[in-house]
C-alpha cells in the first residue's frame, strides 16, 4: 500500500483496541454475529471482504446492503447494526448528530471516482468532460441519464455537485431516470433501459455490460469517501475486532481489486483471546 495513505490515528487504534481488552472480550464466549450495514456500491468488495475475515477468524458477518440513506435512517430507527460504512460523509454526519456512532470510532475507509457510462455496445466514443460538455446531446430527445437520486443517494448527490458546477444542472435534471441506488441506476444502463448513467468508477468494475465513456473532473465534486464507524450501544469485541480488520492491509487490498483506493490502513495488534 502507498505510504501516502491516511492511516488511523494512534487514538483511533488505542481506543478500539481499549474496547477490546478493558471488558469487550467478556462478551466473546457469547458474541453474536457482526451486522454491517453498508452502501450498495461496496456490495462485491464488501462481500468479498466479509467471506475472507469470516475464514480467517470463524466470525460470521452478515449484510445488510442498500443506499446510505437507507440504512442510515434504519439505523436512527433501532436496526440492529454494528458497523455502518457510508457512501458518504452526510448520512455518517446525520447519525453522529443524534449520537448514534460510537465516538473515536469514526475513519475514512475508501476514495471512488465518478463516471459516465452507457452500454457496452453503445456507438459513443470516450469524451472530455468539463464545462463545455453537452451531455444532452449524447442521448435522444426522450432518453434519460440513469443516475442514484439525488434527493438522498451519495452517487446522485456527487453527481449533482458535478453537474451544478459544470453549469449543466438546470438542463439535465429534467432528463434523469432516479434509481432508489447506485446499482439501480447502473442496472438500468445495463438493460439498455437508459443510454448514458453515472455511478462510481468501483461500478463498472463488477460489470461486463457497460463502458466508461467519461471521469468527472475531481474537483467538480466533493471527495467521494466512505466513512466508516462502529454503532453507539451495539458493537461488541468481534464487531470491534471486524473494524480493526477493515481499516488493515488485507481488508485494504481486497478493496483495492475492485477498483477502491483505501484510505485506511493499519498494522494494529489485536490482543489475542
Amino acid at each position: 500500500m502507498s505510504d501516502t495513505l491516511r492511516r488511523p490515528s494512534s487514538a483511533v487504534v488505542l481506543f478500539l483496541i481499549g474496547m477490546l481488552t478493558l471488558g469487550g472480550m467478556s462478551t466473546l464466549a457469547h458474541a453474536r454475529d457482526i451486522t454491517v450495514f453498508a452502501a450498495a456500491s461496496l456490495t462485491n468488495a464488501i462481500e468479498t471482504a466479509a467471506k475472507t475475515y469470516e475464514q480467517q477468524t470463524g466470525d460470521k458477518v452478515r449484510l445488510s446492503l442498500a443506499s446510505s440513506s437507507t440504512l442510515a435512517r434504519q439505523i436512527a430507527a433501532g436496526a440492529p447494526a454494528d458497523i455502518f460504512i457510508s457512501a458518504n460523509n452526510k448520512w455518517m454526519d446525520w447519525l453522529d448528530d443524534q449520537q448514534l456512532i460510537k465516538p473515536n470510532s469514526r475513519y475514512d475507509l475508501l476514495g471512488n471516482r465518478l463516471v459516465l457510462i452507457a452500454p457496452g455496445d453503445s456507438r459513443l466514443v470516450p469524451i472530455t468532460i468539463d464545462a463545455a460538455t453537452d451531455l444532452t446531446s449524447l442521448i435522444g430527445s426522450d432518453d434519460r441519464i440513469a443516475v442514484g437520486d439525488p434527493d438522498h443517494v451519495p452517487a446522485g448527490i456527487y453527481a449533482k455537485q458535478a453537474l451544478v458546477s459544470l453549469g449543466q444542472w438546470e438542463t439535465i435534471n429534467p432528463r434523469l431516470a432516479r434509481a432508489d441506488n447506485v446499482r439501480a441506476a447502473l442496472a438500468l444502463v445495463e438493460r439498455g433501459e437508459a443510454p448514458l448513467g453515472i455511478v462510481y468508477q468501483t461500478d463498472v468494475g463488477i460489470s461486463e455490460k457497460v463502458k466508461i465513456i467519461g471521469t468527472f473532473p475531481e474537483n467538480s465534486h466533493l471527495a467521494i469517501t466512505y466513512p466508516v464507524a462502529l454503532i453507539a450501544d451495539q458493537a461488541e469485541a468481534n464487531a470491534i475486532k471486524f473494524l480493526l480488520w477493515l481499516l488493515g492491509d488485507d481488508a485494504g487490498r481486497i478493496f483495492a481489486d475492485y477498483g477502491f483506493e483505501p484510505l485506511a490502513t493499519t498494522q494494529a495488534a489485536v490482543p489475542e483471546q
